[in-house]
């Protein structure tokens, strides 16, 4: 199995090791391939997941049978669920007792099933080459996700009837697209009145950056992004509007009102329901990506380019022979008046901070192709509205799944996909203690990365929704002195004027450090006074 993991071009492998699996583990040690030890197999799955995300390649976390691999199941949802390849391998009871009830046997495959693209028993070790294969085959064609392997003890102690060599590894590009559905999306597109792009992250997959950006100035588009296609066309470009999503009027916002065929360029469905873009269902969609769309009733295909994403762009926007002419529009207001929140941001020296003024200072203190986690709650409204992206992948979400804690987990896996980019993990104090378990092993592992705890002790949203608060404050530790008990640094916000330099000094570190920022989410409800109300998931 090792062998098949190394033919794979696996690097790391994360998770805990148990009774059931520990010869796999013995093998990786006598490999190329690191294996990172974690706290929580939740976090290993987080690793994984973060890994893949920014290699495009399969991560891969392990785990004992029962409760390991049960607590593999969340970071493993909100992969495929974010069109992540992931590869979760688990134990299994030995087959001479999986059929029955037995100490911690737990029927692992149907559990996995509904979150993963494919789960399968490996029952014999002669199998294993091709399910491996498989595995990592089915992870990264199509549209990208999960994959479940669950090992019987006594398969993984068992050899083979011969010696078994790796399959070879085919590399899967995507087929150039149709001209015949070029010709049609760009006659759909040419009697346009008023199109606008949507870009989500199967562009950022598949690298097609630059020919968005000459799609959108040829002819002279509007270009939306999903949380996940952030970066993709960088902000500050002229024809880019900024991330759609959080506030129930950005149909509006964002021109969608006024548009009349929408060009979808890389997107999937689970990034942002269609009926917040698409509300009567009237609009002409152009669909590019390598895989067909997901039925919906806003999301009707006028036509649909399947294929490599950057060549159908390239192919369209030689294809379709005009600029479309844009006034001034409510999009472009609503730009402007975001860039009036950072410039608010910049200036307050209130504190507890304004959230503005930490993605203010968060943006001044990273460079353009590092890499900052924004884990769900507040502190991702204000990251995805606000911070300026100029880089695919540079600034990410749980968007899929909306995963709370899934930042301090991912920061490890990041930082091992990209370890010359700087990597920051921005947290609510909520999401942070929900794994910050993995604050050791980044020590342990020496894996430098900076944890930015926004720290109001509550769960906000009620209030926003109910106009009330029941049963969403708590308080935390000590955290500065919680992160050094870890053998990390720990810091303390004071003064507004603290967190930049703190910033500063923190990444330019070669450790694992924690500052610990209050933050006042007043914020929240003065800026749903000026946006249009707030819409999840956050």
């Amino acid at each position: 199995m090792v062998r098949c993991l190394e033919a794979e071009g696996v690097e790391y492998v994360f998770g805990i090791p148990g009774e059931e699996n520990i010869r796999l583990v013995d093998a990786l040690a006598e490999s190329s391939i690191r294996y990172v030890l974690a706290r929580h197999e939740q976090g290993a799955s987080f690793m994984a997941e973060m890994y893949g995300r920014l290699t495009g390649r399969a991560g891969v976390c392990s785990a004992t049978l029962g409760p390991g691999a049960i607590n593999l199941l969340l970071g493993t949802a909100d992969a495929t669920t974010n069109s992540t390849p992931l590869v979760a391998l688990a134990a299994q009871g030995a087959l001479s007792r999986v059929h029955k009830e037995s100490h911690q046997v737990i029927d692992l495959v149907p559990m996995f099933a509904p979150v993963t693209k494919w789960a399968a028993h490996v029952n014999t070790p002669d199998a294993l080459p091709e399910m491996v294969r498989k595995a990592f085959r089915t992870a990264r064609t199509e549209r990208p996700g999960a994959v479940f392997l669950a090992v019987p003890e006594d398969v993984e102690g068992a050899c083979p009837a011969a010696p078994l060599d790796p399959l070879p590894v085919e590399t899967v590009r995507a087929d150039a697209p149709s001209a015949a559905q070029v010709a049609r999306a760009a006659e759909v597109l040419t009697n346009a009145r008023r199109p606008v792009v949507l870009a989500g992250h199967g562009a950022a997959r598949a690298g097609a950056s630059a020919a968005l950006e000459l799609f959108a100035r040829r002819l002279n588009v509007p270009v939306a992004t999903t949380f996940h296609g952030e970066g993709v066309l960088p902000d500050g470009h002229p024809n880019a509007l900024g991330a759609v999503g959080f506030m129930r009027h950005d149909y509006t916002n964002f021109g969608f009102d006024e548009a009349d065929v929408l060009v979808c360029v890389g997107y999937e469905l689970q990034e942002f329901d269609p009926a917040r873009i698409n509300p009567d269902g009237d609009k002409r969609i152009i669909h590019l990506h390598r895989f067909p769309a997901e039925v919906d009733a806003h999301y009707p295909v006028a036509v649909g380019v399947l294929g490599d994403i950057a060549q159908a762009l390239d192919a369209l926007s030689i294809a379709v022979p005009r600029r479309f002419e844009h006034g001034t529009t409510t999009a472009e207001r609503f730009r402007a008046l975001l860039a009036d929140e950072l410039t608010y941001g910049r200036k307050s020296d209130a504190c507890p901070l304004v959230p503005q003024r930490v993605v203010a200072d968060v943006r001044e203190a990273l460079g353009r192709e590092d890499i900052v986690l924004a884990d769900t709650g507040a502190g991702k409204m204000w990251m995805a509205l606000l911070y300026p992206t100029y880089e695919p992948d540079t600034c990410v979400v749980s968007g899929g799944l909306s995963t709370m804690g899934f930042a301090l987990p991912g920061a490890l896996g990041a930082k091992l996909a990209r370890p010359d980019q700087r990597v920051l993990a921005v947290m609510g104090d909520g999401a942070f203690l929900m794994n910050s378990q993995e604050l050791e092993t980044a020590v342990r592992e020496r894996i430098p990365l900076v944890v930015l705890v926004l720290v109001d002790g509550e769960y906000w949203k009620m209030e926003l929704e109910l106009g009330r608060h029941r049963h969403t404050r708590f308080t935390n530790p000590d955290l500065v002195t919680y992160a050094e008990s870890f053998g990390a640094r720990g810091h303390r916000v004071e003064t507004a004027a603290d967190l930049l330099p703190t910033l500063r000094r923190a990444l330019d570190e070669d450790a694992v450090s924690v500052i610990a920022c209050p933050v006042d989410y007043g914020e929240n409800l003065r800026l749903t006074d000026r946006l249009g109300a707030l819409h999840g998931p956050f």
